[in-house]
Formats: C-alpha cells, sequence, structure tokens
C-alpha cells in the first residue's frame, strides 16, 4: 500500500512539473538582450550564417559555397572549382554579415519600444516592415549563393554532396537538372 501511495505522488509531483513547464514556455527568455533572438541566433546571423534560411535550395540540390568548400576534396573540386567557390563565399559573406547586423540591431530596436513602453501601432508597423525587409534580403542573398553554387558543379558532384550530407535520392522521375 505504502508503495502505491509513494507511486501516485511521484506521479503526481512530475505531472505538476511538466503542466508548469507546458504553461511557462518563455521562463527564462525574458532576461536575454533581445527577447526574440537567441544567443546563437544573435551569433549566427553576425557572422553570416545560413540559419536554415536556404533550405528550400539545399534540400532541392543546390548545395551553398560553405559546405561545397567542407567538402571539396571529396567531391574533387577542380582548383579553379575551389577558387570560384571561396570566392561565392567571401562575396556572401560580406553581403550577409552586414545584413545580419542590421537585423540584430532591427529586433534589438523592436525590444526597446515595448520595454521602454512606447511602442506605438505606427512604430510596431514601421519595425516589422524594416524587419520583414532585411530578413527578405537575408534571405535572398544565402538563396542567390546557393543557386550559383550549384551551377559550377557537374551532375556528378551534386550527386555526390548529396549523398555526404545524407539526403535522399531526389525521385528522377521528376528530371531535376540544374541549368550550367
Amino acid at each position: 500500500m505504502r508503495r502505491l501511495f509513494l507511486l501516485a505522488a511521484t506521479l503526481l509531483v512530475m505531472c505538476d512539473a511538466a503542466n508548469a513547464q507546458s504553461s511557462q514556455p518563455y521562463a527564462g527568455l525574458e532576461q536575454r538582450p533581445i527577447k526574440a533572438l537567441s544567443h546563437q541566433q544573435i551569433d549566427d546571423l553576425q557572422a553570416g550564417r545560413g540559419m536554415g534560411l536556404a533550405l528550400a535550395a539545399e534540400l532541392n540540390g543546390y548545395p551553398g559555397p560553405s559546405h561545397v568548400l567542407e567538402l571539396g576534396d571529396r567531391l574533387d573540386l577542380t582548383p579553379d572549382q575551389r577558387i570560384r567557390v571561396q570566392g561565392l563565399f567571401e562575396a556572401m559573406k560580406q553581403e550577409t554579415v552586414p545584413l545580419g547586423n542590421k537585423l540584430v540591431e532591427q529586433e534589438r530596436e523592436l525590444d526597446r519600444l515595448f520595454s521602454a513602453g512606447v511602442v506605438t501601432s505606427e512604430s510596431l508597423k514601421a519595425s516589422i516592415a524594416a524587419i520583414s525587409e532585411t530578413q527578405a534580403q537575408l534571405r535572398e542573398s544565402h538563396l542567390k549563393y546557393h543557386l550559383t553554387t550549384a551551377a559550377l558543379l557537374d551532375q556528378s558532384q551534386l550527386q555526390q554532396y548529396a549523398e555526404l550530407r545524407g539526403y535522399q535520392r531526389p525521385d528522377s522521375s521528376k528530371g531535376h537538372k540544374h541549368h550550367h
């Protein structure tokens, strides 16, 4: 009987803890400097990392320059391909780092408007419009470098890339071909 009581009490405590967690999913996030962004997201934006912005390209056979460089030896990149992909990577960084920094600052300003209690319908609308524009520019930048990188690789390299990244082979009946 005592065991049954302990089991019931343990289950009750566990259920209460689970309920408390589910009703407080944002607990602790109020301590973040920019409430809408984690430290990792801020670091990724400021370093020009993709953060999944180019998944539409990546998962449909258009690799990005960063991963192609990482896998360069295994893809048997020619010296010319390596130089050109490195150039794309550097150009992408030059474009995406400032955009990432801009987005972080825009999110910081939105956070400030709310934390200072000075947000209005107009300032909210303007802030969100600016953030959305920067997000769109950032995503377009990452995607276009995937497009350009894919054009530098041949079909066997693209296939090898997908295999190395662990992607399922696309349905060949779709006739998917990159235009070089």
